[in-house]
């Protein structure tokens, strides 16, 4: 009978299980740390995001602007994004859309245009939506394919929330498919806290920037009528209701607004004045 010694040659070595069993808890312990280190500078960006977007000088900054560095520091908080586009919706005026690349806005051109789109589900159904293959996604039929077409192929869109409802939504897209898991969409949703808090108060600095043009406007526009009704007075020696009324008549047949027809007269009279006291 023949025996064979263990490791003897063209003998199969045998591994100690003991030794095995601490490489593979070496192994694990490696993957473990490496995702660690990815899980904190993951951390770290929305961190980084969030703290610039605490520092944006809005009052310094037209509304587009603001919410186009908004959208930047989406890019740089969210994992696996190489893209981003914000949605603000306003009663009353048309949304403002803003991207921090060109080819976010030919996406979510193509999704306005058909108005079939993850923003404007997020917005309608104010909550998060997210896919890893647009070509062949449900959700948008129509949508999904043509910016399959463009290379696109993963889109991360939340809604901005606040307490008085939904503002608008960020979009957030990628190249890849599959590019953002559950913990990507986290990064996201905690992103857009603040950033909905940002969006809010540029919409707000923007409105009270049109109020107080319109109320210039407008007291500039009620001086001028002011004025030329002193000078219709003078010329024909009525009261203030008929100067006003000549100015209307004169604005409803010259088919001009009424401010308009003011400021001629205004105007010519300044000229008349003029030439007079070079004449003398």
């Amino acid at each position: 009978m023949n025996e064979t010694t263990p490791g003897a040659a063209g003998d199969t070595p045998v591994q100690d299980p003991l030794q095995h069993s601490a490489a593979g808890r070496s192994d694990v312990a490696g993957s473990d740390a490496a995702t660690q280190m990815l899980a904190a500078s993951e951390d770290d960006d929305l961190r980084t995001s969030v703290a610039a977007l605490s520092r944006l000088a809005t009052g310094q900054m037209q509304l587009a602007d603001v919410l186009t560095r908004i959208a930047e520091y989406a890019v740089a908080a969210i994992p696996g994004a190489d893209g981003a586009g914000l949605t603000m919706i306003e009663a009353g005026r048309s949304d403002t859309i803003v991207a921090s690349a060109p080819f976010v806005g030919q996406v979510d051109a193509i999704q306005y245009s058909i108005e079939e789109g993850p923003c404007i589900t997020a917005a309608a159904e104010a909550r998060t939506v997210r896919s890893g293959s647009l070509s062949d996604d449900p959700q948008w039929p129509h949508f999904g394919p043509r910016v399959g077409h463009l290379g696109v192929h993963s889109v991360l869109s939340i809604p901005l929330l606040t307490s008085d409802g939904v503002l608008g939504a960020m979009n957030v897209y990628a190249h890849r498919p599959g590019a953002f898991d559950t913990h990507a969409a986290l990064i996201g949703e905690l992103f857009a806290v603040p950033a909905a808090i940002a969006v809010q108060n540029a919409q707000v600095l923007a409105q009270t920037r049109r109020l107080a043009a319109q109320l210039q406007a407008a007291l500039t526009s009620r001086s001028t009528i002011d004025q030329a009704m002193g000078i219709v007075m003078s010329r024909i020696g009525c009261g203030p209701d008929e100067a006003f009324d000549r100015l209307r008549q004169i604005s409803q047949s010259e088919n001009q607004k009424l401010h308009t027809v003011a400021q001629h007269i205004r105007d010519e009279a300044i000229r008349r004045a003029r030439a007079r006291h070079t004449e003398a």
